[in-house]
């Protein structure tokens, strides 16, 4: 079950923001007015001292995660070896601008995703659900692919065969480096699973989108590209890293190769 958060966030800002604003300029008044007249001064309602309290902590937790920064966890491994199942991902909110939370609507345009980017977005066929892709296409672009080979614009992004890299079913994957404009950044291949060739049109105002675990993605290539509306926000830090085990490694900028 995906908890929306924001909504949650919203709820409460709306129900708390009255009760404290009325407390703060009007309540309070009149029983400082009561205290300095010398009469009795009761004490606020269990209701106003809770709005009193949660607050100001609503505001601050809804402004630094609905425009600033929001945390996810990473629940499968589709980014691999990016990002590994059991991270825990910072995302910058305002990367592509500022949008009113729950509404979704942009509100201030600051940039737009660049290839190569780590994005998380609302899936496009479930829009509660957040996904994390690479941005591999921009709007306007040609995205081909082509025996496990990404073509942008006609122009093949070079790979470079690393080694092999143990996966959780005892398989064994191709590693690469992929050059995918200025980014370099490692990907994987699975030499048992057969080519997915196909071409596609970027529209304007969307972004084609695929995971690094390029042969056990599901991305563009199989539901099509991410509207600009679904973005959240760019991934750019591992805060920590917990599978259930005792392994805490991982911390630091997430991207391309160091």
């Amino acid at each position: 079950m995906n908890i929306d958060f924001a909504l949650i966030l919203t709820i409460l800002l709306l129900v708390t923001a009255p009760i404290w604003a009325l407390d703060r300029f009007y309540l309070q008044g009149r029983r400082e007015a009561a205290a300095a007249a010398g009469g009795e001064v009761g004490k606020p309602s269990p209701v106003v001292e809770f709005a009193r309290f949660l607050f100001p902590v609503v505001a601050i937790v809804f402004v630094l995660r609905g425009f600033l920064v929001e945390p996810f966890r990473i629940p499968s491994g589709s980014m691999l070896p990016t990002l590994e199942v059991g991270d825990f991902i910072l995302v910058n909110k305002f990367s592509y601008g500022l949008r009113l939370p729950v509404a979704n609507w942009k509100f201030l345009d600051l940039g737009s995703p660049q290839r190569g980017d780590i994005v998380v977005f609302r899936y496009p066929r479930d829009p509660s659900t957040p996904y994390i892709k690479r941005v591999v296409g921009l709007p306007g672009d040609e995205i081909t692919y082509y025996n496990k080979v990404l073509y942008v614009n006609g122009k093949p992004m070079l790979q470079e065969y690393v080694g092999r890299y143990p996966d959780n079913h005892a398989r064994s994957l191709d590693l690469l480096v992929e050059q995918l404009g200025p980014v370099r950044h490692y990907i994987l291949r699975d030499p048992n699973r057969p080519a997915f060739n196909n071409s596609w049109r970027v529209p304007a105002g969307a972004y084609f989108v695929m995971g690094d675990n390029r042969d056990n993605s599901n991305d563009s290539r199989v539901w099509g590209v991410v509207p600009d509306e679904n973005l959240v926000g760019r991934a750019f830090f591992i805060w920590m890293h917990w599978n259930g085990g005792p392994d805490l490694g991982r911390l630091g900028p997430i991207g391309g190769l160091d």
